[in-house]
């Protein structure tokens, strides 16, 4: 089809999607041509039939022009009748489709509409959901096949979280601070580097001893994709041993489960090879929230194996026993195995 569709000649309206942008125009110069050289994956690049195009227009993304100004809108016959800012809009009138063929008129709307655009150079600043979709986009392979994946921020938490206790200069510490401090000291006496995402290391490392400061990283010592490194650096705790990571956890004391599963699902999903342990730390009376969430469908699918393979339960109640246990730097991180609770689908 895209060989057929691509001529010399022909216009190539270019659309941000996701982003819903108008963004340039190139023309084909060129007979379409296969080439299986890597472009847009590092290996098995799907997209093999190519051109040789030569830029008309093309706008940075805060100056791309946002399909869903009025006047861009109702001057398309690609959106008539369609309710602007509707639910599946979008699917609804094809734009989710490669090399989407538009009607003339339309055509040749856009093609001035991104050239007076070049010219004004008016700006349509980011929206914070802009933001979060560029940062978080990815694709990756699953036994299903290929899945867009929207790495999930990480949430506030809930102002009305329990507080455990008054920190050393008088302020309350939240729950989440005080389970992520004592994972910290664990993991820190037995040995290993600890990573805090960059919101809550500060306040853990108020609770941390002097001597297991140093443990804290800073920075990702990991050679990861861009995607793949802020889904990490969003998770509650990490152990690492040098460059490797051993255990990873994800603290719910109030917030929902299912946002840090999937933090965690799109970790085994872009890196499926990954061998690391994965853990859920709640309240206990939360342990069968937390079974549900593990064991929902969605987490099945995996191309690893069930999320319940991977991912074990421990209660707040187990970790402030494990912490409590002496000669710790004697001992081994399996010992994580005895406290921890894992589901069965």
């Amino acid at each position: 089809m895209a060989k057929e569709r691509g001529r010399p000649g022909t216009i190539f309206l270019c659309y941000l999607v996701g982003l819903s942008r108008w963004c340039g125009a190139l023309s084909i110069e060129g007979k379409p041509y296969v080439d299986d050289s890597p472009i847009f994956y590092e290996s098995d690049d799907p997209f093999v039939v190519r051109f040789k195009v030569k830029p008309i227009v093309t706008l940075p993304i805060e100056q791309s022009v946002p399909i869903t100004v009025p006047e861009v809108w109702n001057s398309l016959s690609l959106t008539d009748g369609v309710p602007l800012g509707s639910f599946g809009w979008a699917q609804s009138i094809g734009f989710r489709a490669s090399l989407r063929e538009i009607p003339a008129k339309d055509g040749r709307f856009l093609l001035e509409l991104v050239k007076r655009q070049k010219a004004e150079a008016t700006l349509y600043p980011l929206t914070k959901e802009d933001e979060r979709k560029l940062r978080q986009r990815a694709v990756i392979k699953t036994e299903k096949g290929e899945v867009e994946v929207e790495v999930p921020d990480r949430e506030e938490e809930e102002q009305s979280e329990a507080v455990h206790r008054s920190s050393a200069d008088g302020k309350e510490v939240r729950t989440s601070i005080q389970t992520q401090a004592a994972l910290a000291r664990i993991g820190a006496l037995m040995g290993f580097n600890v990573w805090i995402p960059a919101s809550d290391r500060g306040a853990v490392e108020q609770i941390l001893s002097a001597d297991l400061r140093p443990k804290l990283l800073s920075r990702l010592p990991l050679n990861y994709d861009d995607v793949t490194l802020r889904t990490i650096q969003n998770i509650d705790v990490i152990w690492l041993s040098r460059r490797s990571i051993r255990r990873a956890f994800e603290v719910e004391q109030t917030t929902s489960v299912y946002s840090g599963l999937l933090r965690m699902a799109d970790l085994l999903a872009l890196q499926p090879n990954m061998d690391i342990a994965l853990h859920i730390v709640a309240p206990d009376e939360r342990r069968e929230k937390v079974k549900s969430e593990i064991l929902r469908p969605v987490f099945s699918l995996l191309e690893r194996g069930p999320m319940s393979n991977s991912c074990s339960f421990i209660a707040n109640s187990q970790i402030e026993e494990l912490s409590k246990m002496q000669h710790l730097a004697h001992t081994s991180d399996s010992i994580l195995e005895e406290f921890a609770e894992s589901f069965d689908e």
